[in-house]
């Protein structure tokens, strides 16, 4: 005898949870990538997140773990690029700014005239790794002695060589008609120029830096300690020419 209705037992249907998200058919994910071959190109973090088989077979398949750690290794390349240059980077700058400390600390001590333009052509440059240093003032008078001077410009050649209202100029290349490095402008490629603006003398100058090698000064290159340097040459012939009238 089959059972009535009412005695069947009452299995209520299971409430579907609003906040679950809609399930996503395979092939539904297949169509998408291909209709979207560069998703991955665009998005290639969420390879990372994404367990890929051990190993495909066959011609036609790609090989996506591969892919993946090929990816991992050139961004882990280029981390490693990247801090090795900002260590070289700081080494560089570290070693520039201890170089300049110790042409300061020499220029202040010089004691005379003499003995500063000495320091300056002679101990600079090896000091300082570059191979020749220079100092010119516009309209200067007679100044120095046993070879060492300043180099003495004309009017307007400060600004000539630097530019109106500057007071650095980097020179990738350079070339000297022997106003600013005389005798060895010929052996000059590059230079570093600053320009000196000693209040006593009134005048204006420029203190230069010269490298055999082309490029060993770039525009891109920062300027403050060779502003720095300026400074102190300023003070230290203000100091000394005043001494000495």
């Amino acid at each position: 005898m089959s059972k009535k209705k009412e005695d069947v037992p009452y299995e209520p249907m299971p409430l579907l949870d609003a906040a679950a998200p809609a399930s996503v058919a395979p092939e539904e994910v297949i169509d998408f990538l291909r209709r979207n071959p560069d998703f991955f190109q665009s998005n290639p973090e969420v390879l990372q997140e994404m367990t890929a088989p051990i190993r495909w077979t066959g011609d036609t398949v790609i090989d996506m773990q591969r892919y993946v750690v090929d990816t991992m290794r050139q961004e882990l390349a280029g981390l490693r690029d990247c801090a090795h240059e900002v260590i070289q980077t700081s080494r560089f700058n570290l070693a520039t700014q201890t170089r300049t400390h110790a042409a300061a600390l020499a220029l202040i001590g010089a004691s005379s005239v003499d003995t500063l333009l000495r320091l300056i052509i002679d101990d600079l440059p090896i000091l300082l790794d570059v191979d020749l240093v220079t100092i010119g003032l516009e309209c200067a008078p007679d100044i120095g002695a046993n070879g060492y001077r300043i180099r003495s410009l004309p009017l307007g050649e400060v600004d000539r060589w630097l530019g109106f209202g500057q007071d650095v100029v980097l020179m990738r290349e350079i070339s000297d008609d022997g106003s600013l490095f005389g005798e060895a402008a010929d052996l000059v490629q590059s230079a570093a120029l600053a320009r000196l603006k000693p209040e006593w003398l009134g005048v204006h100058g420029v203190l230069a830096l010269g490298s055999q090698h082309e490029q060993s000064f770039n525009p891109g290159q920062g300027t403050e300690l060779l502003r720095f340097l300026a400074r102190v040459v300023e003070l230290c012939l203000q100091r000394l020419l005043s001494s000495t009238t």
